[in-house]
């Protein structure tokens, strides 16, 4: 028999009334009935009540003892009465009447508490982080975590996946965000670096031979942190596969994702297999951004032409335009109830995003014809508001936004505003799931502030282009076979089919100034397994943290992370990164410079 019980705190009901149990856990509440003693004991599995009277000799030091302090209770199981059971609880019918108690550790005064679920400051939260951990909803969210790891192992073993283990300590990286690296004793002035993803490994495991491969993997990359990103390190989903086109990889992955989504979604809705198509363009001429949330309905417009003709007099428009700017219209539906106070707010949120404001007309019926209203209406003749109308495919009881910059500024700007506008009007699903995939991203893209072409995703694509037409395409006219995953306005992952001929990938290297020497210098363990026989492969790479966080229903990836960084890659509880001493640097033949 276990020393410290009988039953878990979850476990006790009816079948045990009459039954003397043994419990173990921490005080997660007392209150005190004068005569009565009532303790909350809590553990991993849930909660049972404890009663004690004050004739018993433990009725003073139960009193006494702090919440959080881990008790064992030997008692008999009674019946609740009738109007204090709580059927909220799985233990709410029943009662444990204590006999006798052991203190097993007894808690200091405590700096957050357990019960209630209150907000506390993030460092008090992350210094604390073990008794953070304690409370319900974060305990919940981190035992989801591990369910929806367990089923996505599962799914991938039952799809003739197998899972290896990459190297943690390898060679640094010349390509994406900055590395982490590693000090080697042994080899002086040389460096490991903590992979930022298994990519190179992966791709080598399709050049051994192995036909799917997976794995749970630990990624560092030392950039900055935000909302849906963990500073310093992340767990992905790592997959790859041979002899595929990028169809393949789509339909081999959204079943996984969808079973996921409906075994741990809480029954809310999922748009089925297969999820829709969107070519990179088109998503961000309808959406202002490559990872649209399709649980809102509204498409944005470009209006430039309407804005450009005489039937629109708005010189402040008109003036951007001549200077090569476009301009983006935002519909938004059911409007006409709206209070002026509705679409100056807009405006106001616009200016504090960094916009000039956002421009709007609302319309109304008059003698059987629309009409424009508000500020900048007077600028459109009935024919521009007929456009307007046909255009953004809106009524009488519609209005319009409007967005006008640069194209790449009034696309982004566009996106955020369309977003916000959804949530304002409350068009957005909260009870759904919406998955997309966009693909045809483009190969590469002109950096205004280098003044020179770059790569726009993974340097490891496979172009679109036939290797003999490479060189005569327009390098920003290429377009690679790139895929991501969205769901609701997230990017759960990026993929790729992989360019697995050496020649080519020279080749796509130069258009960004990398000599072949360059490459085989920085990239010699893939260019030489490359080179011994590759097969066609491709993958991708899901985000675990931003799925947990997604189906917990979730704002901050720190609310699904066990240990997490603060915002400034610190960890508050082991005070990490810490000075190292004089004997460890004097072993890695390191010098420190104090920074001014």
């Amino acid at each position: 028999m276990n020393k410290y019980r009988t039953h878990n705190c979850s476990e006790l009901d009816e079948n045990n009334i009459g039954k003397t149990i043994k419990l173990s856990g921490w005080i997660h509440r007392k209150r005190d009935h004068g005569n009565l003693l009532f303790i909350d004991l809590r553990d991993h599995f849930g909660i049972t009540q404890c009663v004690i009277e004050n004739k018993d000799k433990n009725f003073k030091t139960l009193e006494k003892i702090k919440p959080e302090s881990v008790l064992m209770v030997d008692g008999l199981v009674v019946k609740r009465s009738k109007e204090t059971q709580n059927k909220d609880l799985k233990t709410g019918l029943i009662e444990v009447k204590i006999k006798s108690i052991k203190i097993l550790s007894e808690a200091k005064d405590l700096p957050m508490p357990v019960f209630g679920e209150q907000d506390y400051p993030e460092d008090i939260r992350l210094k604390f982080r073990f008794i953070d951990l304690r409370r319900n909803e974060m305990h919940e969210n981190i035992k989801l975590r591990s369910r929806v790891l367990s089923f996505i192992r599962s799914k991938m073993i039952q799809s003739n996946f197998l899972e290896f283990q990459t190297p943690i300590l390898t060679a640094s990286s010349p390509e994406g965000a900055r590395d982490f690296l590693v000090p080697s004793r042994v080899h002086p002035g040389k460096f490991y670096a903590l992979p930022q993803a298994p990519q190179q490994f992966k791709q080598m495991i399709m050049i051994s031979g192995f036909d799917r491969y997976f794995q749970i993997a630990p990624c560092f990359r030392d950039e900055d942190g935000r909302a849906d990103r963990s500073p310093g390190e992340h767990y992905q989903l790592d997959l790859e596969m041979s002899f595929v086109e990028q169809e393949d990889v789509l339909k081999t992955v959204e079943p996984i994702f969808y079973d996921l989504f409906k075994e741990f979604g809480k029954g809310k809705k999922i748009n089925k297999t297969p999820f829709p198509r969107i070519k990179y363009e088109d998503s961000m001429k309808k959406y202002g951004t490559d990872k649209p949330d399709l649980r809102n309905p509204i498409e944005i417009n470009d209006v430039t032409k309407i804005f450009e003709s005489p039937d629109v007099k708005l010189k402040i428009f008109q003036d951007i335009i001549a200077k090569g700017g476009v301009v983006k219209a935002i519909p938004a539906f059911n409007t006409s109830s709206k209070p002026r106070s509705f679409f100056d707010g807009l405006n106001n949120w616009a200016i504090s995003e960094g916009a000039s404001g956002l421009a709007y007309i609302t319309f109304e019926k008059k003698q059987n014809k629309i009409v424009g209203k508000g500020p900048i209406a007077k600028f459109f003749s009935d024919k521009a508001i007929t456009e307007l109308i046909k255009n953004c495919k809106i009524n009488e009881k519609d209005s319009v936004f409007f967005v006008c910059n640069k194209e790449k500024e009034a696309t982004k700007f566009s996106g955020i505003a369309r977003q916000k506008i959804g949530e304002e009007l409350k068009l957005i699903d909260e009870k759904s799931y919406s998955f997309c995939w966009i693909t045809d991203y483009p190969m590469y893209e002109y950096d205004e502030k280098e003044k020179k072409i770059d790569f726009s995703h993974n340097p490891f694509s496979m172009p679109q282009v036939d290797i003999k037409n490479f060189d005569k395409t327009d390098p920003l006219k290429i377009l690679a076979y790139q895929y991501d995953l969205v769901c609701n306005g997230f990017e759960l992952s990026s993929g790729a089919i992989r360019n697995h001929i050496p020649d080519y990938l020279f080749k796509v290297f130069n258009k960004v100034g990398y000599s072949k020497e360059m490459v085989e210098k920085n990239f010699s363990g893939m260019i030489k397994a490359l080179s011994y026989g590759a097969p066609p492969h491709g993958g991708m790479a899901p985000g675990i943290d931003r799925i947990v966080m997604l189906l917990a229903n979730q704002k901050n990836i720190r609310e699904v992370t066990l240990f997490p960084l603060n915002q400034n890659a610190e960890d508050l509880l082991m005070e990490a990164p810490s000075e190292a001493t004089e004997k460890q640097l004097k072993e890695l033949y390191i010098k420190t410079v104090k920074k001014n």
